[in-house]
C-alpha cells in the first residue's frame, strides 16, 4: 500500500464527495495530502481522520491567492508538490439554459476552469525543478456526452477535458502528465442540483441510464485518480478516463 510513497498530493474540493475520497485513498497509499476546501471546518475533519500526514488548508479556488496560499502551505509542510487535483466543482441547476443567471454562471467559470488554470501557474514550476508531477482534473461525463438542462456545466467541463489535452502535450517535455477524470453522478451533495430534484423516481430513471446500474461512489473515483498518479500509469497523460459504468457508450 505505497504506490505514492513519498509524494505530496493537493486536492481541492476535499471536505466531501470525491475529494474526500482520493484525499483518504492518497494517504492509505502512502502520500501526504493537503485536503484543500472553501469549508475548513469539513477539511479540518477529513485531515484529522487521516493524520499527520494530511493538513487542512481553506480555499476559495477561483481566487489566485488563495491557490497560491494553498500551494505554499503544501511547499512549507511537505517540501515539495507531486500531484495536484483539481477537483473542486459547481454546477448550476438542472433547467433551462435560459435561466441560470450571470453570477451563477461566472462562478461556475471560475471554479470550473479558471482554477485550472491558476493552479497550474502556481505548481507547474515546482513540478518541473522536481524532475515532473502529475496534474489530474475532475472533470465529467457531462463534457463528453452532455444532455439537456446542465448546458453551462457541460461546456465547462469540456472546456476542463480540452484544456488537459492541450496541457498534457505542452507539459510532457517537463515530464508532466496531465489527465482527466469523467465521472458520472455519485451520491454526492450535488446529485440533486444534477438531477433537478432528489427523489426515488428521479434516481431510479437516472440510474437506469448507467448500464452498470448504478451511481459512481468516492472509492470509484478515488482509485481511477490514484492509478493516474500513480508510477503504473507513468505512459499516460491526456487522458479523459470514463469512471462512469458505461453511461458513455
Amino acid at each position: 500500500m505505497t504506490r505514492l510513497a513519498g509524494k505530496t498530493a493537493i486536492i481541492t474540493g476535499a471536505a466531501a464527495g470525491f475529494g474526500e475520497g482520493m484525499a483518504k485513498r492518497f494517504a492509505e497509499e502512502g502520500a501526504n495530502v493537503v485536503v484543500a476546501d472553501l469549508n475548513h471546518k469539513g477539511a479540518e475533519t477529513v485531515a484529522a481522520a487521516i493524520g499527520k500526514k494530511a493538513i487542512a488548508v481553506e480555499v476559495d479556488v477561483s481566487r489566485k491567492h488563495d491557490i497560491d496560499a494553498m500551494v505554499a502551505a503544501a511547499m512549507d509542510a511537505f517540501g515539495r508538490v507531486d500531484i495536484m487535483i483539481n477537483n473542486a466543482g459547481f454546477t448550476h441547476r438542472n433547467g433551462s439554459m435560459l435561466e441560470v443567471d450571470e453570477s451563477t454562471f461566472d462562478l461556475i467559470t471560475a471554479v470550473n476552469m479558471k482554477a485550472i488554470y491558476y493552479s497550474t501557474l502556481a505548481v507547474v514550476p515546482i513540478m518541473e525543478m522536481q524532475g515532473g508531477g502529475s496534474i489530474i482534473t475532475t472533470a465529467s461525463t457531462a463534457g463528453l456526452r452532455p444532455r439537456p438542462g446542465l448546458t453551462w456545466y457541460n461546456a465547462s467541463k469540456g472546456w476542463a477535458i480540452t484544456a488537459t489535452k492541450s496541457m498534457a502535450v505542452e507539459l510532457a517535455p517537463k515530464n508532466i502528465r496531465v489527465n482527466c477524470l469523467c465521472p458520472v453522478a455519485g451520491d454526492t451533495a450535488m446529485l440533486s442540483l444534477f438531477m433537478g430534484e432528489d427523489t426515488p423516481e428521479k434516481r431510479a430513471q437516472f440510474k437506469a441510464s448507467i448500464p452498470l446500474g448504478r451511481l459512481s461512489t468516492p472509492l470509484d473515483i478515488a482509485n481511477a485518480a490514484l492509478w493516474l498518479a500513480s508510477s503504473e500509469a507513468e505512459f499516460i497523460t491526456g487522458v479523459a478516463l470514463e469512471v462512469d459504468g458505461g453511461r458513455c457508450i
